[in-house]
């Protein structure tokens, strides 16, 4: 088996390579490290990434809280907090986007690999029950998904018929068989079936 993808996103560098040796040293694979937000979509996008190491206090236009609203709704990727601050006030604001762990710094290196064992164990747990991200779906393919065909998607991984997903969505039977025939066709699939595996294998 392959090691985990760790990306960490952290804008004080020492504290980032001391991360990035401590995680080698337990096997991980350092995907990146990007020390502001500037190049987390690209990043995203064009790498395999595992879990995400994110500062809640980054410099620049984005905040550690709102790349992590990003990681969960866009790409469903899994993400451990570090920050300086322990403040209430932070501490809800993190919460609130559901972090996989929460590390306040300066924190001890014996508890840096276990929170990275926890949340990776987390995301295996719940990758049968999640549907895989749109993103991750369209990634390297030419043929893009919509999100109206994303919605469709959801429905039919959580076991949803045509009929029953036609009747939730207020849409004829045929609209909703023309846009699982064009799903199909995209992904390079023949049933349900077919996609299901699909799903399960790049998730």
């Amino acid at each position: 088996m392959s090691p985990a993808k760790i990306l960490i996103v952290e804008d004080e560098p020492m504290i980032a390579y001391d991360i990035a040796l401590n995680l080698e040293a337990h096997g991980y694979e350092i995907a990146g490290v990007l020390h502001s937000a500037e190049e987390i979509r690209s990043t995203l996008n064009n790498k395999t990434i595992d879990l995400v190491m994110l500062d809640i206090n980054l410099d620049g236009e984005m905040s550690g809280i709102e790349i992590a609203k990003i990681l969960d709704t866009e790409y469903g990727i899994p993400f451990i907090y570090l920050t300086s601050y322990s403040d209430s006030e932070t501490l809800e604001q993190a919460a609130s986007t559901f972090p996989s762990a929460y590390l306040v710094k300066p924190f001890k290196e014996k508890d840096l690999a276990p929170a990275v064992q926890m949340a990776l164990a987390k995301k295996r747990d719940r990758s049968d029950q999640r549907a895989p991200s749109i993103n991750r779906i369209n990634n390297n393919r030419v043929a893009k998904i919509t999100n109206a065909e994303y919605a469709i998607i959801l429905e039919l991984w959580a076991g949803k018929t045509n009929q029953e997903i036609a009747n939730a969505a207020f849409l004829s039977p045929n609209t909703v068989k023309t846009h699982v025939k064009n799903i199909y066709s995209k992904i390079g699939v023949h049933s349900k079936p077919e996609l299901i595996a699909f799903l399960r294998d790049i998730n």
